[in-house]
């Protein structure tokens, strides 16, 4: 646990393996940071290619499936974790369905193999459940969040939750990459499905929310509580 965030801090939930799930150990290792402790990590060698450059994106982030997307705080810190801590203590440990390495839109990424209605609706609920907690965003986030252009219903989302792609409109991802072109994905896929090797598909069960901070703007995230999920089965 760490001390209360400072006000220009952002807050999110995310989904990240457990400190001794191999994966926590290979995935940092890929993006060259742990989360957990924030130390960096020596990532493997990619031919031709600089893999620092490649996965500074998703490093800064850490290695994570988002849940609750970023957010500064409308509330005091103590109330956004009891917020947190109320919801895991409703929520049961289900099951996550082995994990693979897919393209999503030209970036590389861990998705399930199988629909898992139980993820989705934990999705949603931190979502809605922390919605109290988050302070409106400002016009400069609104305009970036807009920049690709947004379909009716993701600006509806954004402007009701702060972020389009929630809800129906969210998909489970821990990102590997950036957007890579066809002759990076050549190399990058295969290597990066070697490097975490039988790690993603293994069994293993959705037990804790882990509480991720960013102190400042372009400060890397930092899990700041991982808080276990105790509700009935």
């Amino acid at each position: 646990m760490i001390g209360a965030p400072a006000p220009e801090a952002r807050l999110a939930l995310y989904w990240a393996p457990g400190y001794d799930d191999p994966l926590h150990r290979l995935g940092s290792a890929w993006l060259g940071r742990d989360a957990e402790s924030g130390a960096p990590m020596h990532q493997p060698v990619l031919p031709g290619l600089d893999i620092a450059e490649l996965t500074a994106d998703p490093r800064g982030y850490g290695l994570h499936a988002t849940l609750k997307p970023p957010f500064r705080l409308a509330v005091s810190w103590v109330e956004a974790v009891a917020a947190a801590e109320a919801l895991a203590a409703r929520t049961a440990p289900f099951a996550l369905p082995p994990l693979a390495v897919a393209d999503l839109d030209g970036f590389l990424a861990l998705r399930e193999t199988t629909p898992c209605p139980a993820l989705h609706a934990l999705a949603d609920a931190c979502v809605e459940a922390l919605d109290a907690c988050r302070a409106p965003p400002g016009e400069a986030e609104l305009a970036r969040r807009r920049r690709h252009g947004l379909t009716a219903r993701q600006e509806a989302l954004l402007t009701r939750f702060g972020y389009p792609h929630v809800l129906e409109e969210w998909r489970f991802h821990v990102t590997l990459t950036r957007r890579l072109s066809a002759a990076e994905k050549a190399v990058v896929l295969p290597a990066v499905t070697e490097f975490l090797g039988d790690a993603p598909a293994r069994p293993r069960l959705v037990s804790e929310l882990a509480l991720f901070t960013q102190a400042k703007a372009g400060a890397p995230f930092l899990i700041a509580e991982r808080l276990p999920l105790r509700g009935a089965a």
